[in-house]
């Protein structure tokens, strides 16, 4: 059995958990407005700041950060592992009765926050940010995000709603149950919506990035939305094997077609059109290859069972701790 991660011992009411790629420049309005927004609204928390391998200050202004606020824990790990792990090993390091998911941009307002609490106390587990205006972006990532929720819901067997981010409010069973899911190939809204229970949408505008440029370039977000698909669906698997059967059922109609033009001592003509078709049918089966081996790629990644990430640092106010954080395995988890 691998050791998995044991999640602590809830001991505050809210955990406010945000990752940080090279954001070194909205880090002091960040804690600002999410401090501000978070002692008008529990009695206590923690803010849990997770530096995923960044190039520029971000660190050293996180620890700088944690000297002057007990609420601060800032966590550096070993490298870049992406957006969806950073987030994972802030959620596993949470304290909270409720987690609050956050991007470090501003571009969710965390002054949400109150609204969300009050639909989970009205019985919810989840209040999702949903998007009704995306200020400041790209018409081409408009479209694209537009184009991607509903090609994923066409093809996940379980509904993801559309137009929202890993901006949400959960409850610590929703937690439990998160963290319970061992892959590697992590698509957290995606995941929060398969463990089901009561989840309501919260509708806002998303505001441009307060400073600095996004992340996610296009090779990151072809690649996300390929972790997306292949994470929760196997239509992609079934739509190759139904498109199978037509090529062969289209190769049958031209065998027949050749077989009667021969019979009837018709000349075969146009090597073009036999070569078109020829590299038609080859670019299918390479394509379909392809799939597949998206699908066994990650079945051998997970057969390894190496850690999902590796903290190198923890620090929590005035303290630093080297290599007691703990590294988390696939495997099983043991509930607080």
């Amino acid at each position: 059995m691998i050791a998995g991660w044991t999640l602590p011992e809830p001991s505050t009411d809210l955990s406010v958990v945000i990752p940080c790629y090279n954001e070194s420049e909205v880090l002091q309005e960040l804690h600002q407005r999410v401090s501000a927004i978070c002692l008008q609204t529990v009695p206590s928390f923690e803010i849990i700041l997770v530096n995923d391998g960044s190039s520029d200050d971000t660190w050293p202004a996180l620890v700088a950060l944690s000297t002057r606020d007990p609420n601060l824990i800032c966590v550096n790990l070993s490298r870049n592992y992406g957006h969806q792990l950073a987030l994972t090993a802030g959620l596993s390091l949470s304290r909270g009765e409720r987690i609050f998911i956050l991007d470090a941009d501003l571009q969710d307002p965390p002054e949400l926050l109150p609204t969300m609490m009050a639909a989970l106390d009205g019985g919810a587990d989840v209040a999702y940010g949903q998007r009704e205006r995306r200020e400041g972006e790209t018409a081409f990532k408009k479209v694209t995000a537009y184009c991607f929720y509903r090609m994923l819901n066409l093809l996940a067997d379980q509904p993801i709603p559309e137009d929202t981010g890993d901006f949400r409010l959960i409850t610590r069973r929703v937690l439990r149950a998160l963290c319970s899911m061992p892959e590697n190939h992590r698509f957290i809204r995606g995941m929060v919506s398969w463990v089901g229970f009561r989840q309501v949408p919260v509708r806002y505008r998303r505001a441009p990035r307060l400073a600095g440029e996004t992340g996610y370039t296009l090779r990151k977000m072809a690649r996300f939305a390929l972790d997306a698909i292949t994470s929760f669906s196997v239509k992609p698997l079934r739509a190759a094997f139904y498109a199978g059967l037509v090529f062969c059922l289209l190769s049958i109609v031209l065998f027949l077609v050749s077989i009667w033009a021969y019979l009837a001592h018709d000349t075969v003509r146009g090597w073009t059109s036999l070569a078109s078709i020829v590299l038609l049918f080859f670019a299918a089966q390479f394509l379909f290859m392809g799939l597949i081996g998206e699908y066994l790629g990650r079945l051998y990644v997970e057969s390894k069972r190496r850690p999902l990430f590796i903290i190198d640092q923890i620090v929590c106010g005035a303290e630093m701790h080297r290599d007691t954080a703990p590294v988390i395995a696939v495997g099983d988890v043991t509930n607080a």
